[in-house]
């Protein structure tokens, strides 16, 4: 929110905050100085007070990080960093080299950073504020990590024209990730996503709108964060949560959901009184609402295609999966989500085989491929369905838009009018459940080959259709044990009733001196094992609709399904 506030003594914060970072004591780090990257190693260049430590910080089993951090906090957080990008892996060196260089060489001596310093650098600093800093005699600083931000900032810290903050991909991945929050050269300070993996700014989900005036971002020591114009006049209050340095740890940092949050942490237990955890807690974010603010032409927006953005009960945004669909990758949820089923065929009309998940105060605005007005919800409904592009439909005050894949925008909130008709294929519908699809036809001919056959083929059929009841229903006490004993059984049991059914006599008895029952009886076997393929457990193992065709056809083997016994007992653990 602007502030027309302009007490005397912001006038004079620059220059204090820079006469502050240049005064304070510091350990000079003489040239030919050199730190290593080795495992469980703790070597590093630490401020006078030992609140930071620059060095390099493991990061699991991905290598090392050359960066600056928290150093009396257990979580040693990191907020500054000089090869997020590139990590380097063991015995990897930092040089402050004799002619006054900083250089980061990996293992085979190939350089993967230097800070720019020019020449003249007498010594370096890790200084008590968080900065590190390259000087020359009489504490001139050529070059220091303030002005060279990545996700962070720290008190007394000013971001001028030009310079931004790029989040991380992930919390534990500290490489570059979707979100900028920039102080654009034209005064302009404003929060991106980006075109990821390049670094172009795609959609502005927040912006101080002072193009033409902004000057600089300051975070002074006292919490407050807020945008100054060249004359001193406060233009935009970002943060105004007040704490006492003497007590507490603050930053700043744009989180891998792309928020911009305040955060404080207790010095000691005694610092906290008693009221804070000994953790970094929120003191305010920016914007209060991703999920709803960002709605861009392109791009996924705050989480990945095909999923929701829901902020939960900490204020924080989760990114999930709608009914039918599941994350390409659990660990990485902004790669998005994949249906759990096969789309809908435009070769044949399959709108009897889908229906919706309906998803209140839910919408995706933009890619909408088709927009009706003036219709009802079951017009919307069913119009979607018969649409084999459809994957998704919004209905809100007679409007229905149409949404193809992959759906991006997603946002669920109270705020939200209207609601998201997600298209997906009904469990039952077919008899591949909604994995994969062999249409009426094939249906009619399979069951009519079965029951064109001798009366062992019937019962035979029979005992098949049984079996697969028992496997999509799941629902009968039996089949809720999960005991392999009466998975056993209940394989015996059926054997048993196969064997009465045919008076004992052997399959090879039975179509003994019947060439045409022993043509009837191989065509049974093929579509019982095809049938059996049909409905395996794990989706994955169910053939497509062209390769059960071809099988069908013959123009294609089929291979013999998984034990039986394996199968039964996969029933019985449901």
């Amino acid at each position: 929110m602007a502030s027309s506030i302009k007490p005397f003594y912001f006038f004079l914060l620059p220059m204090l905050l820079s006469f502050s970072a240049k005064a304070q004591t510091h350990k000079n780090i003489t040239l030919g100085s050199t730190l290593s990257a080795h495992h469980n190693d703790d070597s590093s260049w630490v401020s006078p007070s030992g609140d930071f430590a620059f060095g390099f910080q493991q990061i699991e089993n991905d290598g090392f990080l050359l960066a600056i951090w928290f150093n009396k906090i257990s979580e040693k957080t990191v907020v500054w960093s000089a090869n997020r990008d590139d990590l380097v892996q063991k015995g990897s060196k930092l040089d402050l080299t004799t002619d006054g260089q900083l250089v980061l060489y990996d293992p085979h001596h190939a350089q993967i950073w230097s800070a720019p310093a020019g020449s003249g650098v007498s010594y370096a600093a890790m200084l008590d504020t968080g900065n590190f800093v390259l000087a020359i005699n009489g504490s001139i600083n050529v070059w220091e990590s303030f002005d060279q931000p990545t996700d962070t900032l720290l008190p007394t810290q000013i971001m001028t024209k030009g310079r931004e903050l790029v989040a991380r991909y992930l919390d534990t991945n500290y490489s570059s990730g979707r979100f900028q929050f920039q102080m654009q050269t034209d005064g302009n300070l404003v929060m991106y996503t980006n075109n990821y993996p390049q670094y172009t700014n795609n959609f502005a989900y927040w912006a101080s709108n002072t193009v033409g005036v902004g000057f600089q971002l300051i975070f002074n020591q006292s919490g407050y964060v807020y945008l100054l114009a060249k004359n001193g006049t406060i233009l935009n209050t970002v943060f105004s949560d007040a704490t006492t340095p003497e007590d507490f740890y603050q930053r700043v940092t744009l989180d891998s959901d792309g928020v911009l949050r305040h955060y404080l942490h207790p010095k000691s237990s005694v610092s906290s009184g008693g009221k804070w955890d000994m953790a970094w807690s929120t003191l305010s974010v920016v914007p209060d609402n991703i999920c709803t603010s960002i709605h861009a032409n392109s791009g996924s927006g705050a989480c990945g295609y095909n999923s929701y953005c829901l902020m939960d009960h900490d204020q924080k945004p989760s990114c999930l999966c709608p009914n039918g669909y599941s994350f390409i990758d659990p660990n990485d949820v902004r790669k998005g989500c994949k249906p759990n089923f096969v789309q809908q065929s435009c070769d044949k009309d399959e709108s009897d085989a889908f229906d919706y998940v309906v998803m209140a105060n839910t919408n995706f605005p933009f890619y909408d491929y088709e927009h009706f007005q003036l219709v009802s919800e079951d017009w919307c409904r069913k119009n979607c369905l018969s649409d084999c592009f459809c994957a998704a439909a919004i209905f809100n005050g007679g409007n229905c838009w149409k949404k193809k894949i992959p759906l991006s925008n997603m946002m669920m909130d109270a705020s939200v009018s209207g609601k998201a008709l997600i298209k997906m294929r009904t469990v039952n519908s077919t008899l591949l459940s909604g994995s994969n699809n062999i249409d009426r036809s094939t249906l009619i001919l399979v069951v009519s080959v079965l029951l064109g056959s001798s009366g062992f083929v019937n019962i035979l059929f029979l005992v098949l259709i049984i079996i697969y009841f028992f496997r999509i229903s799941g629902r009968t006490k039996l089949f809720q044990q999960k005991n392999i004993m009466e998975a056993s059984l209940l394989q015996n049991f059926t054997y048993v009733q196969l064997e009465e059914a045919t008076d004992d006599c052997s399959l090879d008895l039975l179509v003994e001196n019947d060439e045409q029952a022993k043509d009837d009886m191989n065509r049974v076997k093929k579509f019982v094992m095809i049938a059996l393929w049909c409905i395996q457990e794990d989706p994955s193992l169910r053939p497509t609709m062209k390769k059960v065709m071809q099988m069908m056809e013959g123009s294609v083997d089929v291979p013999s399904p998984p034990d039986p016994s394996s199968f039964i007992s996969a029933i019985g653990t449901f």
